[in-house]
């Protein structure tokens, strides 16, 4: 990929709305990453609403952080509607291995076939069925132990997955990039994960999933590889990352983006 910020250019553009039924945890950095970078979040979950909310919706992400049952029924409803509409869903399966809570909405939300999947190389081991050793929401695999599970899923939903770590690997199956960038710090830092499913989300709208999940890797990438050059502790940390994913221009990320074909 030779022109990653064109899909930075496009999404600012459509200023995409994207529901995001996430987690507590998640909801507050979310919707400003979300909102710096150019996208239109939405916090929206409510079992009377979300189906009804994802009509309105460009795209939806789905984040099993702080689960509930409720809640999995709404995202159950929410996907569907997006499926029904054709327009893109992401699944974020936190700590998907956990707990038989996890295991099972996972496995139910997997079922819809979600247009990406995002998450770190314990998660997609586990969401494909195999032994992962993570420890609740942290990976305790490396990213390239997971490209084969990573293969295997998108394969079986006809999506993309994006394995999310110090090098990033995202495949529909078939083809497969490695994204380079962020910063040590990013870790360090609760939710960014989660932030960068909403924004996966936001690029995907109208663009093809694979090439506009790399590009909002990319992006990410080289925000956080800013960011940590001025920063001095998690907390500059992230408020330099906010400020940054806003002042990134496409050209900027076209020229800085570290994206490899394998």
């Amino acid at each position: 990929m030779d022109n990653a910020g064109q899909y930075l250019a496009h999404m600012r553009a459509r200023a995409p709305l994207v529901q995001n039924i996430t987690n507590y945890v998640a909801m507050n950095v979310m919707a400003n990453i979300m909102l710096a970078a150019g996208a239109s979040p939405a916090m929206a979950h409510a079992r009377g609403e979300a189906a009804e909310f994802a009509g309105l919706a460009d795209a939806l992400s789905v984040n099993i952080g702080t689960l509930d049952p409720e809640w999995v029924i709404s995202m159950e409803e929410a996907a569907k509607v997006m499926v029904d509409a054709g327009k893109p869903w992401v699944l974020d399966p936190v700590a998907v291995g956990a707990t038989a809570l996890r295991r099972d909405a996972g496995a139910r939300l997997l079922a819809l076939k979600p247009t990406i999947i995002r998450g770190n190389a314990s998660e997609i081991i586990a969401l494909a069925g195999a032994e992962a050793a993570g420890k609740g929401a942290d990976a305790a695999n490396a990213v390239a132990d997971a490209e084969d599970a990573a293969r295997a899923l998108a394969r079986q939903t006809g999506g993309v997955v994006a394995v999310t770590g110090e090098v990033d690997f995202v495949t529909d199956g078939e083809a497969a990039y490695r994204v380079a960038g962020g910063h040590a710090l990013m870790p360090r830092v609760t939710v960014l994960g989660c932030s960068l499913t909403g924004l996966v989300a936001a690029f995907a709208v109208g663009q093809p999933a694979l090439p506009a999940t790399v590009a909002a890797l990319a992006y990410y990438g080289v925000a956080g590889e800013a960011a940590g050059a001025e920063a001095v502790g998690p907390a500059s940390f992230q408020t330099a990352f906010i400020d940054t994913l806003h002042a990134l221009t496409p050209d900027d990320v076209t020229a800085r983006a570290r994206i490899e074909a394998t």
